[in-house]
């Protein structure tokens, strides 16, 4: 009977090597997954020695060999798609190797290639898993190398990359409302301030000579836009290079710890927009740490990953509070709500799972919940944003039609008389 020799995890997570008799390569695996192994390679044994049949190589294709690893970062829908199927080959008992080698020689990507490949090599020498991908944290984020650390610990491995590629689809799906509820206003914004530049610079300053001909008082309205149109055209280096370094002071600013802060607090606090990024910020803090939770990484683990991840600085510190105060044996839920950042019902029920024992449920509801508010609030925010726009057209562009007209038709009238 043909001899296999397998590299796997066992029931506590422990790495093993060994050799199994099986009629084929279908009934070895078999009868390691009934076991309870998770596969991470699986040759046949050649010549009854002890060799290992090649557990220690790696060909980069020559795709990637000119590609730094450092470099390389992969759009998030190819890694929801990498991780469907890494799941999926998993549960078919195919071994984590040989799927890798499978995925990596499918990518059209050549640096994540190279990255697939050298995870590949790593963990033929013996790493697990999580450490190879650690190696990567550009392509796989640290609470990607947390989860799948939890589920080599576990056993669960493919039903922990079926989560983890769950979590991925919610929050590419978020991120493509929030870009839709951006995207048009700041499009329309920038062509109603660009047509208002124009005007200003180029239009305008042709009536001043008109009016200077003209025998009437000019209106104060007409008079400021005029100094503001004259100023404009005569300075334009002046103004542009003002607003390229102020953009530039406000972007290094909001490099700075305090910077990043104050510009999370204006983004809470905006009319119309700042509910929105609250709602965005709760909906990826309960996804992310109820899916963390749910694939058995420890609560103070999740926690630090979440305030790493939240993408708010308010948030971020809430969060790093609670911790402390979980490290220190107390709840999760009474310090989020001295944050005064999370909603009375989202640390009521961060509460009552804590007590219940179902607090990665609750916080899936959670995230459920407020992912459809942000969805809600973006058709809501769509409907509203176009008169509002319309409202700021007509208001500058109206603005200016009124102080070119008003001291014509004051001239109209004084000729009348």
């Amino acid at each position: 009977m043909p001899q296999y020799q397998y590299k796997a995890k066992n029931s506590e997570g422990k790495a093993v090597t060994g050799t199994i008799n099986a009629q084929n390569e279908t009934d070895a695996v078999s009868e390691l997954r009934r076991q309870g192994f998770v596969i991470l390679g699986l040759n046949a044994k050649r010549g009854g020695g002890g060799n290992s049949p090649g557990f220690f190589s790696l060909s980069v294709g020559g795709r990637g060999k000119n590609i730094k690893l450092s470099s390389v970062s992969v759009k998030s829908n190819d890694m929801v798609v990498f991780t469907r199927q890494l799941s999926t080959m998993i549960s078919a008992g195919i071994p984590v190797v040989e799927a890798l080698e499978i995925l990596a020689e499918q990518a059209t990507n050549a640096g994540f290639q190279l990255v697939l490949e050298t995870v590949v090599s790593d963990v033929r020498t013996g790493k697990d898993l999580s450490q190879a991908m650690g190696r990567h944290r550009k392509v796989f984020p640290k609470i990607y190398v947390n989860m799948i650390k939890a589920g080599e610990a576990s056993g669960q491995l493919d039903t922990v990359l079926n989560r983890l590629a769950d979590y991925q689809e919610a929050a590419a799906r978020l991120k493509s409302e929030i870009k839709s509820a951006m995207t048009y206003p700041v499009i329309s914004l920038i062509m109603v301030l660009g047509i208002s530049l124009f005007l200003l610079v180029f239009i305008i300053p042709k009536f001043e000579e008109m009016f200077n001909n003209m025998n009437v008082d000019l209106p104060w309205i007409t008079v400021a836009l005029l100094s503001t149109s004259v100023f404009l055209k005569n300075n334009v280096l002046l103004w542009s290079s003002a607003c390229v370094l102020a953009g530039f002071g406000i972007f290094m600013y909001c490099k700075t710890k305090n910077g990043a802060t104050a510009k999370d607090w204006i983004m809470l606090r905006m009319p119309v927009f700042g509910p929105l990024f609250l709602k965005v910020a709760i909906s990826r803090f309960a996804r992310t740490f109820g899916t963390l939770i749910q694939s058995g990484v420890p609560i103070l683990g999740a926690l630090e990953i979440v305030s790493e991840t939240s993408g708010n600085r308010l948030v971020s510190n809430a969060v790093i509070a609670a911790s402390e105060s979980v490290r220190q044996g107390e709840s999760l839920g009474e310090p989020l709500a001295k944050s005064k950042i999370f909603p009375l019902m989202v640390t009521k029920m961060i509460s009552i799972g804590e007590k219940s024992g179902a607090l990665e449920s609750l916080l899936e509801k959670i995230a459920d919940f407020y992912d459809q508010q942000v969805k809600t609030t973006v058709e809501q925010l769509t409907s509203l944003i176009e008169p509002l726009l319309i409202g700021v057209m007509g208001f500058l562009v109206g603005g200016m039609v009124m102080a070119i007209f008003l001291p014509i038709f004051k001239m109209v009238g004084s000729l009348a008389g």
